[in-house]
């Protein structure tokens, strides 16, 4: 049996360099589009997640009332330390994520950001294929451009269980649990994806919510 997996979205921030509020509300698919948030959360569902637990912050209030995030599968947490950075969105999806909501807690989780629209569910799905107990499964996309001083991994990221925990508390700012994963090199297997697994930061990534 397939160990069941819930995937944390971070969806906390303000989208202050990009300057058109938070990036969960931008619309996926052009102009009257779907907002971000949704169209992840069901890439997701949709890659074989058991449930995504959407951790918001920035205009929580705005998002939930613009979004459809009442759907089965769907739980939201709400950060109200979002403006610290990333970690502590982390730590609260995380801890949501593990507590024991509708059956036993899951045995994965998988870590992904709502600012990554290129993921596509057959993305999610070869992540959790290659999972391996004890161990973490992290992306690597075959058109990143080539960086020495970056990691050779990327998001989303499935972790075990019990490494989940640790890995949140370690997480400290925007840097979320990338020194625990440094620290923990040895225990990441990369799985690679087609495409670049480009974040929506700036004007210039608008064209990849067409």
């Amino acid at each position: 049996m397939t160990a069941p997996a819930v995937a944390v979205l971070l969806a906390a921030g303000a989208g202050t360099r990009l300057g058109r509020g938070p990036k969960a509300l931008l619309p996926h698919g052009g102009h009257g589009g779907r907002p971000l948030v949704e169209h992840v959360s069901g890439v997701l569902l949709d890659g074989g997640c058991d449930g995504v637990v959407v951790v918001l912050g920035a205009e929580a209030d705005r998002v939930r009332t613009a979004c459809a995030l009442d759907a089965p599968g769907l739980r939201v947490v709400v950060n109200p330390d979002w403006p610290t950075g990333m970690a502590s969105s982390l730590r609260a999806g995380v801890a949501a994520a593990l507590a024991p909501h509708d059956g036993e807690p899951p045995a994965r989780v998988v870590v992904a950001h709502v600012d990554q629209p290129g993921v596509a569910p057959a993305d999610v799905a070869r992540l959790l294929a290659a999972h391996r107990p004890g161990r973490v499964a992290a992306s690597r996309w075959a058109d990143a451009p080539a960086s020495e001083a970056g990691p050779r991994w990327s998001h989303p990221l499935v972790l075990d269980a019990g490494l989940a925990v640790p890995a949140a508390a370690s997480a400290v700012g925007d840097a979320g649990a990338r020194a625990f994963l440094r620290a923990h090199a040895d225990l990441i297997d990369v799985v690679t994806h087609p495409g670049d697994g480009r974040d929506v930061d700036t004007e210039a990534d608008l064209d990849l919510l067409a």
